[in-house]
């Protein structure tokens, strides 16, 4: 029990470095710190957990990793943890970007983005999660919201030139559209749902629903509010009978909870996917 804990890497304590605002409902949080030394390469696109400082907090106090397993601090130093993806590592410029949903300041996180500067501090544990393309496929479709936009890119960036296929991302408003710049053969198509809840959304199933399918095997990748996630991959498994081996399909958020109530349906939906 010991080794495996040691083999294990604790939450890094990082620093704002920079932010940069890609649309009104969208900031990059560029993160820095000495504790970025080791970090995986090729890690854009996977699941890490940010770990913030409460209220009374200028830095948030990080669990420990102890032979007996993860060491929380007490309730009222506990950091509020969210899940989010890496947008993007540069290990020579010691810095990883990290791409955050603004929605106000009701929450912790879109709070913390939304006032960060400089020299802010926030804990980092992983990366970790499936893989998001999956191999052998010769073609793609993925789909997500600004919630998945770092998995979306990511997975873009990571397709050779000649790939072919789909890609949607759906957003609140059109002041929320902007340039994603990647090298494939596939064009993002942009949806709008002018403002009405993501949950009762239909548009991401609608456009896969009408796609015309390419010739031979589909990676498929689907992140972003729950109800969509479900709808679609439900489509896909019944109606299209398509391999579970080859799909992603990973709800970010459900609309009117927040991360603590949603954890544990976000995990049996992923179970049943196996990822």
């Amino acid at each position: 029990m010991a080794d495996a804990q040691k083999s294990r890497t604790p939450p890094r304590l990082l620093q704002v470095k920079r932010t940069q605002t890609l649309c009104p409902s969208l900031k990059r949080v560029v993160l820095c710190g000495d504790a970025l030394e080791g970090f995986p390469e090729h890690s854009d696109g996977a699941h890490i957990k940010l770990m913030f400082p409460q209220a009374h907090q200028k830095t948030p106090v990080l669990p420990t990793l102890t032979d007996k397993g993860i060491q929380w601090p007490p309730a009222n130093e506990k950091p509020i943890v969210r899940t989010y993806s890496v947008g993007h590592f540069d290990s020579k410029r010691g810095e990883i970007g990290i791409d955050m949903v603004l929605h106000g300041d009701n929450g912790p996180a879109s709070r913390w983005a939304i006032n960060a500067q400089p020299g802010d501090q926030v804990g980092l544990a992983g990366p970790g999660g499936p893989d998001r393309i999956k191999k052998n496929a010769n073609w793609y479709i993925l789909a997500a919201d600004l919630s998945s936009f770092a998995a979306l890119n990511s997975a873009l960036n990571s397709l050779p030139s000649h790939a072919k296929g789909y890609a949607f991302m759906e957003v609140a408003n059109e002041a929320d559209i902007f340039p994603i710049h990647h090298n494939t053969q596939i064009e993002v198509q942009w949806l709008v749902r002018h403002n009405a809840p993501a949950r009762t959304s239909t548009m991401l199933l609608d456009a896969i629903a009408s796609l015309t399918w390419l010739e031979g095997q589909a990676s498929i990748m689907l992140a972003g509010e729950n109800s969509q996630v479900v709808a679609i991959r439900d489509y896909l498994l019944k109606e299209k009978n398509f391999p579970k081996k080859m799909l992603y399909a990973v709800p970010y958020w459900k609309e009117t909870f927040t991360e603590e109530g949603y954890h544990e349906e976000r995990h049996r939906i992923m179970d049943e996917l196996g990822e």
